[in-house]
């Protein structure tokens, strides 16, 4: 859990979001890429079954944020599996931790990836939850009709269906790391100190290094493909749908934390008018909920996803 909490200053400024952009000409460049045009990637997945299988017909998915991968969420999907009687699958996003790095990386994309996940799994009544950037690529989901059959309830933890720009201190983050490849470095402290002139956060330092891999030469490296994601700035501030085009009416609920500004007044109303049966509830956290508030998030969506009829 520490990497969670650590990574709070990096995710509040890597994926801040700004007023939705509802121009006529922003919304034309968002649709000139066809889902048909997407070609959907296996997964690498942790399962965790519960040790009494009381709702056998259903699964929990968990989807990651930016930076992270399927190993944060390891503690709380086992409090999950136990709480709900469910099986819950952890996923890595693509370009993410053990999943394929392969462009775009878009929100139509991951929601495509995602559903080939559950195909092949053949799960039938999904509960499916997502932070940040993983709740931007579940309500893409939700919203696509050809795909959202199986789900059953929609859980987005601290993010909303808005575009916006991603902060420039992404650019600065991926250099850093880039330049760390290139100086052939062997330990996370030499790594470390080249950081420092990018970020002077320690917590924010450690949690971008949980990316670090040894590569076949002994030399440190970095398992997200770093070129890939930054030439997606825009992909990952964006979103593949405009308000009042399509919505999606099942059972859905943002979890907000009190003191993030990614869920606000500006764009709670679009969020509602995406998902008209949503429902809020507000923790006292940032926006790592999950993270800050584990078991206050576990109850909450215990209690939901268990009133969902």
């Amino acid at each position: 859990m520490r990497h969670l909490h650590s990574s709070l200053s990096l995710t509040r400024r890597c994926l801040r979001i700004d007023k939705p952009r509802d121009t006529g000409i922003w919304f034309q460049k968002r649709h000139q890429t066809s889902t048909t045009d997407i070609k959907p990637v296996d997964l690498a997945y942790d399962l965790t079954s519960p040790s009494s299988l009381t709702s056998p017909d259903q699964s929990l998915i968990l989807c990651h944020g930016l930076f992270g991968s399927k190993q944060n969420w390891r503690s709380l999907a086992k409090t999950f599996a136990q709480r709900l009687g469910m099986p819950v699958y952890t996923l890595d996003l693509r370009n993410h931790g053990a999943s394929p790095h392969v462009e775009p990386h878009s929100y139509s994309a991951m929601a495509l990836d995602i559903s080939q996940f559950i195909q092949k799994q053949n799960l039938k009544k999904v509960n499916l939850l997502g932070h940040s950037m993983g709740g931007k690529a579940v309500m893409a989901l939700a919203l696509n009709k050809e795909i959202n059959g199986p789900l059953r309830s929609l859980i987005v933890v601290d993010m909303s269906p808005a575009s916006g720009k991603i902060s420039s201190e992404f650019a600065a983050y991926t250099k850093g790391m880039l330049e760390i490849e290139e100086a052939e470095i062997k330990t996370k402290s030499e790594a470390d100190k080249i950081l420092q002139k990018y970020e002077h956060s320690l917590p924010t330092r450690q949690f971008l290094l949980t990316n670090t891999i040894h590569s076949s030469s002994g030399h440190l490296s970095f398992r997200i493909p770093l070129h890939l994601l930054s030439r997606s700035i825009p992909s990952i501030g964006d979103f593949p749908y405009h308000p009042g085009e399509v919505t999606w009416e099942g059972p859905t609920l943002f979890l907000k934390g009190e003191h993030s500004k990614y869920l606000n007044r500006h764009n709670i109303p679009t969020a509602k008018e995406f998902f008209p049966n949503m429902k809020l509830e507000v923790l006292d956290a940032g926006h790592w909920v999950h993270a800050e508030r584990p078991m206050e998030t576990v109850s909450a969506v215990e209690k939901f996803v268990k009133g969902v009829e």
